[in-house]
């Protein structure tokens, strides 16, 4: 059976090693750029050195390649990755107009989000957020028009009857796209939430030491003019 045949190849071991690669460099990139962050927000930062890696690097060539031809014709090196990941969902090897479409936000868009995030994190700007919370937005979006349309359609286009087709390709590396923005939005949530409790309190403070001040001046003043 077509399903039980050797999955791994020369093509997919390289590809899976150049991904570890890109992880250990975004790790490392967040370790020496975010030394006085927290664990959490080195973390981040590593997520997102890593999201924009794979947006610039691959996915910026399979744009090209499907817009210029097909990635399942093109010989260059830069389309061997998405010719073996065509394996596990065809779409991506035939120029399929929605895939090509996501991809062309994704690395024009969302790319480019990822790395003013980074920054934007490493100068504690106000508006971190605000940019974290898109940038997770888009992600979702773009996992969500990814499969759902195919989900709709029957998944004919994808192989799920192979171990590393189905839960290496599809699962995971689509999965890890949809539970990292996730966390990303519960922690802006709860750090605006936090934020938002500590100015409401030192309001309250601010107007309480305030009326407490005029209360004491006024008695003061009174009591110097009896």
């Amino acid at each position: 059976m077509e399903s039980e045949k050797p999955a791994l190849t020369q093509v997919s071991v390289m590809s899976l090693a150049l991904t570890a690669v890109f992880a250990t460099g975004a790790i490392i990139f967040a370790h020496s750029v975010g030394r006085s962050l927290s664990r959490v927000y080195k973390l981040v930062i590593a997520w997102l050195f890593f999201d924009a890696l794979i947006h610039f690097t691959l996915e910026g060539p399979f744009v090209y390649w499907s817009l210029v031809s097909k990635v399942e014709k093109s010989t260059h090196v830069t389309a061997q990755v998405w010719k073996e990941y065509a394996l596990a969902d065809k779409r991506w090897g035939v120029s399929d107009p929605t895939i090509v479409s996501l991809e062309i936000l994704t690395v024009f868009i969302t790319g480019p989000l990822a790395v003013f995030l980074i920054y934007a994190i490493l100068k504690n700007k106000i508006y971190r957020h605000f940019i974290q919370i898109v940038l997770s937005v888009c992600e979702l979006y773009g996992g969500w028009m990814t499969f759902c349309p195919e989900w709709l359609t029957g998944s004919k286009n994808l192989k799920t009857d192979n171990f590393l087709y189905m839960w290496v390709y599809l699962v995971f590396f689509n999965g890890i796209w949809v539970i990292i923005p996730i966390l990303l939005l519960c922690q802006s949530w709860m750090e605006m939430t936090m934020t938002g409790q500590v100015k409401q309190t030192n309001v309250v403070e601010s107007v309480t030491t305030t009326y407490v001040t005029h209360k004491y001046n006024t008695r003061s003043h009174n009591k110097k003019r009896e």
